[in-house]
C-alpha cells in the first residue's frame, strides 16, 4: 500500500515537472480554465434527449442513449448526475419489460442518494422505487400513497420532478377507487406540463385522466380527455402517444357498447402502429378487434 501511494506521488511531481518544462510561463499562454465540465455537460444534455425519446415511446432508443451517458458520469463521478440517470434508466428498463433490472437501477439511485446525504434526490428516489412498486402490485397502494405523500414534501427544485410526484400520487388514488382525488392530483401535473410547454407529457397527463373518468363511469369525460391527449400528440407529432389514445378510445367506446365508432378508432391505431413498424402492437388491435 505505501509504495502504491509513493509511487502516485512520483507520478505526480513528475507530471508537474513535465508540466513546467513543457509550458513555462508565457504572457501569451491561455489561461487555465480551472474545472473542466465536457463529460458532465454531454451527460445532462444526454439525460433530456433520453426522457424525450422515453416520453415518444422510443424505450429502446432511450436505453441506448441512457446506458452510455450513465458510463460519463460514472467516469467523472457525479452521483447526483448518477442518480439522475439510474431513476430514467429505470423508468425505460420497466418500460421495456425488463422489470427485474429496473429495480436494480432504482437500488443504486437509492444507495447512492443516502450516500451523497441529498434529501430531495433521496426522496425523489423513494417516490420512483414506489412507482415500480405501485406498478408491479409488490405492495398497496395505500402505502405507496403515504410514502408517497411524505416523500414529495422534499420535492421543490425541479419542476419535472414535482410533476412526477403528483403523477404517481395520482396513480396511486385511482388504484383506491378515488377518482375525484386522483384526477385532482395527475391536473397539478398537468398545469406544470402545460405551462413549460413539455406537450408529450401533457398529453399522458390527459391519457391517465381519460383512465380515471373510464374507471369511474363517466364514459364521456374519458372520451373528452383522449381528445385532449390526441389533440397535443398531433401537435408534437408523438406517434406512439396518437397510436396509444386511439386504442384507448376503442377501448372505452367498446365499454360503452358504441362498437362500430370502437372498431374505427382501434382501426386508427392499428394504422399507426403499422406505419410505425410495431406489427407487436398492431397484432395486440386485431386482438381486441375480434373480442
Amino acid at each position: 500500500m505505501k509504495n502504491n501511494f509513493n509511487n502516485k506521488i512520483i507520478f505526480f511531481l513528475l507530471l508537474i515537472a513535465f508540466t513546467v518544462f513543457i509550458f513555462p510561463s508565457c504572457s501569451s499562454s491561455p489561461k487555465n480554465p480551472g474545472d473542466i465540465f465536457i463529460l458532465r455537460n454531454q451527460a445532462e444534455a444526454g439525460l433530456v434527449a433520453a426522457n424525450y425519446e422515453a416520453s415518444r415511446g422510443n424505450f429502446n432508443t432511450a436505453f441506448t442513449l441512457l446506458a452510455e451517458f450513465k458510463r460519463s458520469a460514472v467516469l467523472v463521478d457525479d452521483l447526483s448526475l448518477i442518480i439522475r440517470i439510474c431513476l430514467s434508466l429505470g423508468n425505460v428498463l420497466y418500460s421495456l419489460g425488463r422489470v427485474d433490472e429496473a429495480f436494480i437501477q432504482w437500488d443504486r439511485a437509492l444507495n447512492d442518494a443516502k450516500l451523497l446525504n441529498d434529501a430531495e434526490l433521496l426522496s425523489l428516489s423513494k417516490i420512483f422505487y414506489a412507482r415500480g412498486n405501485l406498478l408491479s402490485g409488490r405492495i398497496s397502494p395505500e402505502l405507496i400513497l403515504n410514502e408517497v405523500i411524505l416523500e414529495s414534501a422534499n420535492i421543490k427544485k425541479d419542476r419535472q420532478y414535482i410533476a412526477f410526484s403528483w403523477q404517481v400520487r395520482g396513480h396511486a388514488l385511482r388504484m383506491l377507487g378515488r377518482w375525484s382525488e386522483a384526477e385532482s392530483a395527475v391536473r397539478l401535473s398537468l398545469d406544470i406540463h402545460e405551462k413549460d410547454l413539455l406537450l408529450e407529457n401533457a398529453s399522458y397527463d390527459w391519457y391517465t385522466i381519460a383512465s380515471i373518468r373510464s374507471l369511474s363511469g363517466n364514459t364521456d369525460g374519458a372520451l373528452q380527455a383522449l381528445n385532449a391527449s390526441i389533440a397535443l400528440d398531433r401537435r408534437v407529432e408523438n406517434s406512439w402517444g396518437l397510436a396509444a389514445s386511439w386504442r384507448a378510445m376503442g377501448d372505452v367506446l367498446r365499454k360503452a357498447g358504441r362498437n362500430e365508432e370502437a372498431a374505427q378508432a382501434y382501426q386508427r391505431s392499428k394504422d399507426i402502429y403499422i406505419a410505425m413498424g410495431n406489427e407487436n402492437e398492431a397484432n395486440e388491435i386485431d386482438r381486441r378487434m375480434e373480442m
